[in-house]
């Protein structure tokens, strides 16, 4: 299985993971971006000008996205980021989500922004810009090692800087570390990743990662380079998969009519580590992120579209 000794000390069995009276506190290493969202006609062509039908501003980032849903799911989840001086309302309305945001550092950097046109069609063009989601260092990796004990989660994504860092070093101090490699770039391959206990990532990731295409393709050969780790592949609309050196479990997604699937993947993972943080057996955690995200898929936006725990459980007639 995973390297489980080092994730609970106690009461652990082949697929059911326990914790007495004990929750795992999640830390998450992630970006905080501004989102700026531009409704048009069409997209801007080189040398035009165009006037936008609508502009909204919200809170972005998969880092966001992903503490927001755990926070909302009921974990004990510290952000760990930074922000700019135009940033400081991310800090607070996450830490309105329920998140602690005492490790979210503010500097000269601009907060990390997304421009987002949006067309009549619904089809989306971004530019990102990392800003301070760049600055991040070793000093704030030190700083979840002085708080965080044995068996604590540490999650990661791929939209800031040190994460190597990050990887090598919670590897190393009996923390519990998850990865989700978002967005996929190739300098992923050249990341610690031995040191990951838990990866999770969707087809699109999986084919970049592995050079395979089928998910049983994609699974076999994460748990052939990383055999003492645990993969969740999401697969969108038929569910997702668990697999790891004894387990192998599969559950159907929800049946909707999908408005929007943005932070579709965030909410799952959110959902996905704060029911695992509790102890619940792996196919319950997954059928849980499924419907969460089966909530979130028919609702617009990102960060407003994520569930909270009591509308996933019990959900309006």
């Amino acid at each position: 299985m995973w390297r489980v000794g080092k994730l609970f000390s106690k009461n652990v069995s082949v697929n059911r993971f326990r914790v007495d009276d004990l929750a795992m506190k999640v830390f998450n290493f992630g970006s905080l971006n501004i989102d700026h969202v531009y409704s048009v006609e069409k997209f801007v062509q080189p040398g035009e000008t165009i006037a936008s039908l609508e502009y909204q501003q919200f809170c972005g980032g998969k880092g966001c996205n992903q503490s927001f849903a755990l926070a909302y799911a009921g974990a004990d989840v510290t952000h760990v980021g930074r922000i700019g001086s135009d940033g400081a309302w991310l800090k607070t309305r996450l830490a309105e989500s329920g998140a602690d945001v005492s490790l979210i550092s503010a500097g000269s950097e601009p907060t990390g922004h997304a421009i987002i046109q949006v067309s009549r069609d619904g089809e989306n063009s971004i530019i990102i810009f990392g800003g301070a989601n760049q600055a991040l260092n070793e000093v704030d990796v030190d700083h979840i090692l002085k708080v965080a004990e044995a068996g604590d989660f540490v999650l990661t994504q791929n939209e800031t800087s040190c994460v190597d860092v990050l990887l090598n070093k919670t590897g190393k101090n009996g923390l519990f570390v998850i990865f989700n490699p978002a967005p996929m770039t190739g300098s992923v391959r050249d990341y610690p990743l031995d040191k990951v206990d838990l990866f999770i990532l969707n087809e699109s990731e999986g084919k970049s990662l592995t050079e395979k295409s089928a998910s049983d393709e994609i699974l076999d050969a994460m748990l052939q380079r990383y055999p003492n780790s645990g993969v969740v592949l999401t697969l969108g609309e038929r569910g997702a998969r668990y697999r790891d050196k004894k387990l192998d479990i599969s559950v159907p997604a929800e049946k909707v009519d999908a408005i929007d699937t943005t932070a579709a993947g965030d909410t799952f993972i959110g959902y996905f580590l704060a029911e695992l943080g509790k102890g619940s057996e792996i196919e319950y955690c997954l059928r849980l992120a499924c419907k969460a995200s089966a909530v979130c898929v028919q609702r617009a936006g990102a960060t407003d579209s994520i569930p909270k725990r009591n509308e996933v459980l019990y959900p309006t007639i």
